[in-house]
């Protein structure tokens, strides 16, 4: 078997890795930040002017089909918007390799969509999407097989851990977000900035705005991440709109490490956490409320992250469950 996906952080690719090894699969890993690599100059052409597309596609693309013959691969998982491209999808399935998809953004979305994986699409064996709206527009784009997967956790990575007094003291927060500064999400996070809470954010581009910058910490690695959630009063739960999302891959994590859950009101975040598992908001005003009710309220609300934890935990949610659905529907069809 192949993973294409990059290791590192809290990439899928990496947890897909560690969950290939526990499942004793003879498993090959291909990096697809290998299809980018350029000078800054050329990626930033490659992606202003031809419209996203990777540097070395045609080139990685051959290396996989080269190191799948060689590996003797039976299945390949690719994870999100990545090589290879629809020519080499097509030798592959020639060769009788099942390649899957695991499909991580929206490839509508105007931040992602690129001519050639739209193209692409369609040749893969299968594509397993965790966002209901995707669905709808993978079969009407000729894709054959098509399903819902949700994003999950890795145990490797999101588990409680707490942070010492000093790191208390400087990671505590009110509200916490994790996350890149969609335009949507600024607007929500300067309320809380507003609101005379205190706010945390980790993420790409928070800098950029004047209202959210004096509250952005940087990047958090996963051991800051755990700590940093364990610190905050409230863990905001945010969907990626540009994305059509009912929830994200921080939806799973937040209950993984046992924070506490202020989620948009989704059908899918009901559906994760119940009703006794978290508290939701359908509008800023109501966001503002019920996360001071949390922050006022930490023994009631450390119950609720309690539920939420055991609830993601023992529902079968890990990346190895995801792996695993997604082998068995390449391999038993």
């Amino acid at each position: 078997m192949t993973i294409i996906g990059n290791r590192g952080g809290t990439n899928i690719g990496g947890s897909f890795e560690r969950a290939g090894v526990q499942l004793g699969l003879d498993l090959q890993m291909i990096e697809p930040r290998e299809a980018m690599e350029a000078p800054n100059w050329l990626r930033r052409f490659n992606w202003y002017f031809r419209r996203h597309r990777p540097t070395w596609l045609n080139r990685f693309s051959a290396k996989v089909v080269e190191s799948c013959a060689r590996h003797k691969s039976e299945a390949v998982v690719v994870t999100g918007i990545s090589a290879p491209n629809a020519e080499a999808l097509g030798q592959l399935d020639k060769a009788g390799v099942k390649v899957a998809n695991y499909l991580t953004d929206d490839p509508w979305n105007r931040m992602h969509r690129t001519p050639w994986f739209l193209k692409a699409l369609p040749n893969y064996f299968a594509v397993f999407s965790p966002r209901h709206a995707n669905l709808h527009d993978l079969r009407a784009l000729g894709c054959k097989r098509v399903s819902y997967l949700p994003f999950g956790y890795d145990p490797e990575l999101h588990f409680p851990e707490a942070p010492s007094n000093d790191e208390q003291a400087t990671l505590a927060s009110d509200v916490l977000f994790v996350g890149g500064a969609d335009h949507d999400r600024i607007p929500i996070c300067s309320a809380v900035a507003g609101s005379g809470l205190s706010l945390a954010i980790y993420g790409d581009y928070w800098g950029r705005s004047a209202t959210t910058r004096p509250y952005w910490r940087g990047y958090a690695d996963p051991s800051l991440l755990r700590k940093a959630t364990i610190a905050a009063n409230v863990c905001l739960c945010l969907t990626r709109t540009a994305n059509r999302d009912s929830h994200t891959m921080r939806s799973y994590e937040v209950p993984a490490m046992k924070g506490v859950i202020l989620a948009e009101a989704t059908d899918d975040h009901r559906q994760m956490f119940g009703e006794e598992g978290a508290l939701y908001f359908r509008d800023i005003p109501e966001m503002i409320t019920k996360a001071e009710w949390l922050v006022a309220h930490q023994p009631e609300a450390r119950q609720m992250a309690e539920r939420a934890h055991a609830r993601i935990t023992t529902g079968a949610n890990t990346y190895r469950d995801r792996l695993e659905t997604i082998v068995s529907a390449c391999l038993n069809q």
